[in-house]
């Protein structure tokens, strides 16, 4: 059998991953900027700055079914163009605030500008790899995350350091800017549209993308409308589980720059390095259960382990933080499980809603999961005002734990256990 060309992950995966890389800087470069001052400047309170933090999650809601609809109906690419436009220019307006009111204004609205791209990808993914590709895929995508973190961290510390915190959103608002003349030369909808696709790749996608249709179609839930899908049970727990993600990784990532600087009593130089290696670790754990997951497609098993890794490791780095080294190792660790499960876990609705109805399945998984990430931030805020940070922090661990709890509920016949199976029964019948 002659080897299919690769130009799928040579062209569509670097697009997606650098529009994201910006987007999830312009999403988190609040965390150095409150570290490196905007907290005093403004007279935030710990409750202040977690909302601040978390609001812009409020404003991701709106566009997260819609953006999924066009994305499986229109053109993803065309709407992901004008996001980039509207969210650079929040962006760079946030280095121009002068009170609390106005900053959280302006990252609801950043949120609402940003809230449609996450969906709109995951579909032009689907539509680019087939069922057993679908987990690295989603893997590769998300190592923009831990990459957005390695380059924010050093990059807004040095900005902060050199100029001030106004700066770092004024000049990572302008890179989103420029972001528009890569996207729209590099990315295609379908690959039918694409120029640069050979005869054999864009035959080998469409025929694996038709069986999986028709497998989906077998199936009663393949066939579902949004009405029955609200209903359907295994939806709210995939909502759930991304809910439980979320909390955790963005009270963990929006609160790492301050517990970084109160462990070690550095500058933000010093801190902006030191945040570079748990994201370095992600990378590292985004790979190992991307790939685990699709040698065995065990769905479930893979999304779970890194949930219930992090819930560890960031319980150990609370206890040891009298220990300044040991509890940065454990931090460190944190980031091998931090965004390991999200590979395996966007598997799973894809295979478990049509074509039809994916994308809106998606953005509505991606919009009430997402609410996480204002509960996370907003949560550590409040309980470390109302009680102590240690507290905060064991809070994440317990939505960590329900969530892989969560998982596990999951029936045994979901997602790509389903597809592996039912192919390989066509395959030896």
């Amino acid at each position: 059998m002659n080897k299919i060309p690769n130009g799928r992950w040579i062209h569509i995966i670097p697009a997606t991953i650098l529009v994201y890389i910006v987007a999830f800087m312009d999403r988190t470069n609040i965390s150095f900027a409150i570290a490196g001052g905007m907290d005093k400047a403004l007279g935030m309170t710990a409750s202040i700055s977690g909302l601040a933090a978390g609001i812009f999650f409020v404003g991701y809601l709106f566009l997260q079914v819609p953006g999924g609809h066009i994305a499986e109906h229109g053109s993803a690419k065309k709407f992901i163009a004008w996001t980039i436009v509207f969210w650079g220019g929040a962006a760079i307006l946030t280095g121009f605030i002068t009170n609390t009111w106005q900053l959280l204004a302006i990252r609801f609205i950043l949120g609402v500008a940003e809230g449609g791209v996450y969906p709109a990808i995951l579909t032009i993914l689907s539509h680019w790899f087939p069922s057993e590709e679908r987990a690295r895929a989603n893997a590769y995508f998300q190592m923009n995350v831990a990459i957005a973190s390695i380059i924010t961290g050093p990059f807004s510390g040095l900005i902060i350091q050199a100029f001030g915190w106004r700066e770092v959103f004024i000049i990572e608002g302008l890179i989103s800017l420029v972001l528009i003349f890569v996207w729209l030369p590099l990315v295609s909808d379908h690959p039918r549209d694409a120029k640069w696709i050979t005869k054999e790749e864009r035959e080998y996608i469409e025929r694996k993308l038709a069986e999986e249709q028709a497998l989906f179609k077998k199936n009663e839930v393949g066939k579902a409308s949004y009405k029955e899908i609200f209903s359907n049970i295994n939806m709210w727990k995939l909502i759930g589980i991304y809910f439980a993600m979320q909390v955790g990784f963005y009270g963990f990532s929006l609160w790492l720059p301050t517990l970084l600087k109160q462990i070690t009593k550095t500058g933000m130089g010093m801190v902006g390095f030191l945040s570079i290696f748990p994201y370095v670790m992600t990378i590292i754990g985004q790979y190992i259960f991307a790939q685990l997951c699709d040698r065995t497609m065990n769905r479930k098993l893979y999304t779970a382990l890194p949930i219930l890794g992090f819930a560890i490791c960031l319980t150990l780095a609370i206890i040891t933080k009298s220990n300044i080294w040991l509890s940065y190792s454990f931090m460190v660790l944190c980031g091998t499980f931090l965004q390991a499960a999200t590979g395996p876990f966007w598997t799973m609705p894809p295979a478990l809603f049509s074509a039809e109805v994916a994308g809106g399945a998606r953005g509505v998984i991606n919009a009430l999961g997402n609410l996480g990430g204002f509960i996370g931030p907003y949560l550590v805020g409040f309980i470390t005002t109302a009680v102590n940070q240690n507290v905060a922090i064991y809070t994440l661990v317990g939505f960590l734990v329900a969530g892989a709890l969560l998982t596990f509920s999951l029936p045994t016949q979901v997602g790509g256990l389903r597809i592996a199976k039912e192919k390989l029964n066509l395959t030896t019948s």
